[in-house]
Formats: structure tokens, C-alpha cells, sequence
């Protein structure tokens, strides 16, 4: 005998994949890990393509390996002890990223000698594990210091970055205000703002001198 769907109003009544706020942060998380994964798929691809110059593909790429270690980190279990498990799991076809993050760094980065690539790399990275911190509320002196100090140094020794750009000037000034702290100071709301913004508006300063030179 047929069933009168009509009169079965549960088959519209939506589905949801979590009951509380806990679960729903998983599945954000899982979100955010099957989203950069697939969005460094399709930039290896882009690369292998020549739909986006050298500078630029390692840049971005640098970013999203930085931001699939901490989607990752959110994510690895005994369900997902590798990347890998999690790839089979939600059945995504992503063999050039895969390849990307077990290798670590950019295609355009052939070794560890201080290489233009390598410097590219590197900065971005100091940049966004700097902004990380902040946002996550890591605010003391002796968390800060070791990444800026890399940033500012890997700057300095960076020809492409001329002595007067000002987000190089912004971050030696900031090395400068930790370096007059004590270990166990922290910064205060202002400056955790205006550092924050200094590095965001350094970091899309420095993504333009690229595009540019």
C-alpha cells in the first residue's frame, strides 16, 4: 500500500549533522580542513597550468600549507591520525596536494640555501603564525618574540624588500617594544589591536611589492 508522503511531515523537516555546540565545531573544523585541502588542490593545478606566475603561487601556497597545519591540528584523532585517513574518508581526489604537504613548502622552493623562494616563504608564514597568535590571544612577550625576531631578520636579508618599506619599519619598531619588555610582560589590549593591524596591513604591503616587482 502506498504511503501518503503528504502526511509524513518529518521527510521535510531538516536535517542537522549535530546536536549541540560541541558537535557543530567539529564538523566546522572538519569544514575548514576539506576546504583548504581543496583549495591547494586547485592552486597546484593553477601552477602546473601557468595561470599564476611563480611569486605569487608561493605566497599563496606558503599560506594555506601554514593554514592546513592548524586546521589539521584541530581535527587529528584516532578517526584522523594522518591526512591521508581523513582524504579517504570524505573521498577527495587531491594527489598534487597531498604531495605539497608531505614535502612542506612551495614547488618553487628547491632547497634550504636562503633561496628568493625560500625567503617568499618564509615571511608569509612569520606573518600569519604571528596574526594566529594574537587572534588565539597569546599575548606575552616571550611567545611573540622568536617569530618577529625571524620576520624582522628574514626581511632584512630579503634584497626585494627595499630599506625604507614601511612594514619592514613597523616590525623592527615592534622588536623593538618587546625587547624593552620582560619575559613575562604581556602586551596590552591597544597594542595587541595595533599590532595586529600593523601586521595585517604590512602583510598586504608586502603581498603588493611582490605583485609588483
Amino acid at each position: 500500500m502506498a504511503v501518503n508522503q503528504d502526511n509524513r511531515p518529518e521527510l521535510y523537516e531538516e536535517v542537522k549533522l549535530y546536536q549541540n555546540a560541541r558537535e557543530r565545531e567539529k564538523f566546522d573544523n572538519l569544514a575548514d580542513l576539506y576546504a583548504v585541502i581543496n583549495t591547494l588542490q586547485q592552486l597546484e593545478k593553477a601552477y602546473i597550468r601557468d595561470c599564476v606566475v611563480p611569486k605569487e603561487y608561493t605566497g599563496a601556497c606558503s599560506k594555506l600549507l601554514v593554514q592546513y597545519k592548524a586546521a589539521f591540528r584541530q581535527v587529528e584523532s584516532d578517526s584522523f591520525p594522518t591526512v591521508d585517513a581523513f582524504v579517504r574518508k570524505y573521498r577527495l581526489d587531491c594527489p598534487a596536494a597531498l604531495e605539497r604537504i608531505k614535502e612542506g613548502h612551495p614547488i618553487t622552493i628547491r632547497d634550504d640555501k636562503g633561496n628568493t623562494s625560500k625567503c617568499i616563504a618564509d615571511i608569509v608564514s612569520l606573518f600569519i603564525t604571528l596574526m594566529d597568535k594574537l587572534r588565539l590571544g597569546i599575548t606575552a612577550m616571550d611567545e611573540l618574540h622568536p617569530e618577529l625576531k625571524d620576520l624582522v631578520d628574514t626581511m632584512q636579508r630579503f634584497s626585494i624588500i627595499p630599506s625604507a618599506f614601511e612594514g619592514k619599519q613597523k616590525m623592527i619598531e615592534w622588536l623593538n617594544t618587546l625587547d624593552s619588555m620582560k619575559v613575562s610582560d604581556e602586551l596590552s589590549e591597544t597594542q595587541v589591536r595595533q599590532l595586529l593591524f600593523d601586521l595585517e596591513s604590512s602583510y598586504a604591503a608586502f603581498n603588493k611589492l611582490l605583485h609588483n616587482s
